[in-house]
């Protein structure tokens, strides 16, 4: 029995909502001050506290079953923390479009990867999807050149990307067999730990001044952005979900353009294009070769 339209619009509009939420990470990034790394461990410390109210709250176990389960959490929210302050650092060299767009390459690199670590068969087309994102990668930054901050900014964020992609291919299997929450809840925590130096060398003040930007970022963002796309997996493929979530850099680049003033050039947009456009082949493709 075909599920009723208004329900298709609303699962739709929560997945919107939820990338929208989660694309706030660019302009809050680039809004917030402070180094990257406190940046990030503030950040984590609040969104555990608030995931971990409501992992109780819904009673969802924090239990983690076996030793290698845990290991792979915490080698999981060690490339998560890799991840978020390479995407932050290449946020404060350049602007949110090229900081989001660089970070888009993943997955088109998870592609790359998930043969080498799987041992699954490799797909053709994605050695033209990766000369495509090359090619979009060098609109972002013609200049290689390590005194150009646009280009520091881009290495940063494939890096990021990188992380990002081995983080989800650690924890594809544990997703299907724990709560999504309880998953971020620990890898969050384990972030906040291995950032807790920063405590010592952070300035309390100026931490203070920007408590709104950081809460707003460890909740909408973090907590609420990402229990939304969690919870998509219900109304949609994982695949489906991921195409739908191309539109990621668009809501951030927007966001930058809003409140920052940050206005992308004609080659970050044609860049950005190429990129996205392999993204969107490759979901497809993914898609197709799943019926």
């Amino acid at each position: 029995m075909t599920a009723p339209k208004s329900t298709n619009i609303s699962n739709i509009l929560m997945l919107n909502l939820a990338v929208l939420l989660i694309s706030t990470s660019g302009a809050l990034g680039r809004y917030i001050t402070l180094d990257p790394i406190i940046t990030i461990f503030y950040r984590c410390v609040l969104a555990a506290v608030i995931f971990y109210a409501y992992c109780k709250w819904q009673g969802i176990s924090l239990r983690i079953a076996s030793t290698k389960d845990v290991l792979k959490v915490i080698s999981g929210g060690l490339l998560m923390g890799a991840h978020w302050v390479t995407y932050f650092y290449s946020l404060k060299y350049s602007s949110v479009a090229i900081a989001l767009l660089s970070l888009f390459t993943y997955p088109v690199i998870t592609a790359f990867l998930e043969p080498l670590l799987f041992k699954t068969r490799f797909n053709k087309i994605h050695v033209a999807l990766g000369f495509l994102v090359l090619f979009g990668v060098y609109f972002l930054s013609p200049d290689f050149d390590l005194e150009n901050n646009s280009f520091i900014a881009v290495l940063f964020g494939i890096a990021s990307a990188v992380f990002y992609s081995l983080r989800n291919l650690l924890m594809k299997k544990e997703i299907e067999r724990y709560n999504g929450s309880t998953l971020m809840f620990y890898q969050i925590l384990v972030v906040a730990l291995v950032l807790s130096p920063a405590f010592f060398y952070s300035e309390v003040d100026k931490v203070l001044e920007q408590w709104k930007p950081l809460l707003t970022l460890a909740l909408l963002t973090t907590c609420i952005g990402h229990t939304l796309f969690l919870k998509s997996f219900k109304n949609f493929s994982i695949t489906a979900a991921s195409i739908m979530s191309s539109i990621q850099p668009v809501y951030g680049i927007a966001l930058g353009a809003m409140f920052l003033n940050e206005i992308p050039s004609a080659k970050t947009m044609i860049g950005g294009s190429l990129i996205i456009s392999a993204v969107i082949i490759e979901s497809l493709s993914s898609l197709r070769s799943r019926k």
